[in-house]
């Protein structure tokens, strides 16, 4: 994980997909110690960047306004974005 794209720059999949590697390579147990160190702080950084990007989507969903119908008709401006 030399090359890793850096954390920020991820999407949700990339850095869900990272994440697994991650705890697959932990679970197997075959990582010299300063290795899984370090795998679990980059885990523990992955984890952080999808709960925000998560959280994000969710603000969105939260924003969007329907109609008497129920259809979307546009958005709300998120408070404090």
């Amino acid at each position: 994980m030399s090359d890793a794209k850096p954390i920020p720059d991820m999407s949700f999949e990339d850095a869900i997909r990272e994440l697994e590697q991650v705890v697959t390579a932990l679970d197997r147990g075959d990582v010299a110690l300063e290795d899984s160190i370090k795998l679990y702080e980059r885990g523990a950084a992955l984890k952080a960047r999808c709960e925000a990007k998560l959280k994000e989507a969710e603000e969105k969903v939260a924003q969007i306004t329907l109609d008497a119908n129920g259809k979307p008709t546009g958005t709300t401006p998120v408070e404090g974005l």
